[in-house]
């Protein structure tokens, strides 16, 4: 049976940590394995954090929008902020020598590596990303990959 449930709270940490629980405890539920719940947890958190920080560059008053969803198969997720946006080919990719040093770009990179799908829509304030049981990311079976 798939479970399925939207929020639409402020920009808060707070608010956050209870949905990343209750996506987690959906996962669980499910019967996923700890491996799944860790690789979702993860990037969850990593794109409410960089809604908070980035879209809304830490205004509370703005609004985040999140969807997930979670079957046998799949756990989808979507998180919209209010945030102007950005242009995620313009994220220098972290592992290369010289952005090393360089304390952004982190968050997109492990949200990549432990989902299986992440796209962000134009204008770059929505990201929807997808975690498939038959086809887990190399990551999340502890494996190794390049972002």
């Amino acid at each position: 049976m798939k479970w399925q449930r939207s929020w639409h709270v402020s920009g808060t940490h707070q608010a956050c940590g209870n949905i990343v629980a209750e996506v987690c405890q959906a996962i669980e539920s499910h019967g996923h394995a700890e491996v799944v719940v860790f690789a979702v947890r993860l990037a969850l958190e990593e794109a409410l954090a960089n809604a908070i920080r980035h879209g809304h560059q830490g205004d509370e008053s703005m609004q985040l929008g999140v969807e997930a969803a979670v079957d046998a198969e799949c756990i989808d997720l979507i998180v919209c902020d209010e945030g102007r946006g950005f242009d995620p080919h313009c994220v220098p990719d972290p592992t290369r020598d010289e952005n090393l040093m360089i304390a952004s770009g982190r968050g997109l990179a492990l949200m990549r590596a432990f989902m299986s799908d992440v796209h962000i829509d134009p204008p770059g304030n929505r990201i929807v990303m997808r975690y498939d049981i038959h086809s887990p990311p190399p990551q999340a079976e502890g494996g190794h990959t390049t972002v």
